[in-house]
């Protein structure tokens, strides 16, 4: 990248294909595809991703126990917690965990402030903290959205934000003795690794979406957070985790505004709120 700032190219770049891709996952799961088979999806769409990354490092993958080590770390910390979430989300309701899972940027700042030594000046500060209050907001969901009983979910639902929260971090960490390439590889090989997880949690009992709306039109949308997972790969490699973390979970804004397009409904103040902190937040945080 010929540019003094390829971490903000990149990670805008993954903003926007995650914000696109959160405006259409729910339409194949509406139309009859169940998430759990579009995790599995999602995996088979970042192999040929992995491909191409693999090919431009000319096929040079990190081997060494430590690389590997750290790769499927990266890897089973973020498609792991994706599993425990489908849980959770079973006997919780939406509206306490998404927004709780959202503040998983707090344990990548810490931990990458605390163990890298990561620092940022104080408007960079600034779009740390306007971020974190403006995810939760964009994440908020209607006291309707309730799960059944049980209390496992709320267990489950921190151990997904800490394991999302150790992933950016571990990222970053890696990131120091691995290059971005050799770090998706791995990424890709766990979540394939526990795709069949995902296949064992659907309910075959249901009918199930195999056609043009459903499977096939899951994988045009999973394409999309695959390219952004890369994307985002490259930026934490390139930029700082305490920066890039923040800015990247703020791709519900597009999601909310190409919703509304869709849609045509209005976003509730809440989320209202959130987007408005959250332009603050970008501008602040691309210093």
């Amino acid at each position: 990248m010929r540019t003094a700032r390829p971490w903000l190219l990149f990670a805008i770049l993954a903003t926007l294909f995650w914000g696109v891709w959160g405006a259409f996952i729910e339409i194949p799961e509406r139309a009859g595809f169940p998430a759990t088979l579009g995790y599995a999806v999602w995996a088979l769409t970042m192999a040929p991703c992995a491909a191409v990354v693999m090919k431009l490092a000319e096929w040079r993958l990190k081997r060494d126990g430590r690389s590997v080590l750290l790769g499927l770390a990266v890897g089973l910390t973020g498609a792991g917690g994706q599993l425990l979430l489908f849980q959770a989300l079973q006997s919780g309701p939406a509206y306490v965990v998404f927004p709780l899972i959202s503040l998983y940027p707090v344990v990548t700042v810490l931990l990458s402030v605390s163990l890298l030594g990561e620092r940022a000046g104080r408007r960079g500060w600034s779009g740390i903290a306007l971020a974190l209050v403006a995810i939760p907001l964009l994440s908020w969901r209607p006291a309707d959205e309730g799960g059944g009983a049980g209390s496992w979910w709320l267990l489950l639902t921190i151990v997904v934000l800490l394991m999302w929260g150790v992933q950016g971090w571990a990222m970053k960490f890696a990131s120091r003795t691995m290059p971005a390439e050799s770090i998706f590889f791995y990424m890709t090989a766990s979540g394939l690794l526990l795709a069949p997880f995902a296949v064992a949690m659907t309910d075959f009992g249901a009918a199930i979406n195999w056609g043009a709306g459903g499977a096939w039109l899951a994988a045009a949308v999973q394409t999309l957070n695959a390219v952004g997972a890369v994307f985002y790969v490259y930026a934490v490699r390139y930029g700082k985790a305490i920066v890039v973390v923040p800015m990247t979970s703020l791709f519900p804004v597009l999601t909310v505004v190409l919703s509304l397009a869709i849609y045509h409904t209005l976003p509730h103040p809440v989320i209202g709120a959130g987007m408005a902190m959250a332009l603050v937040a970008i501008y602040l945080l691309a210093e």
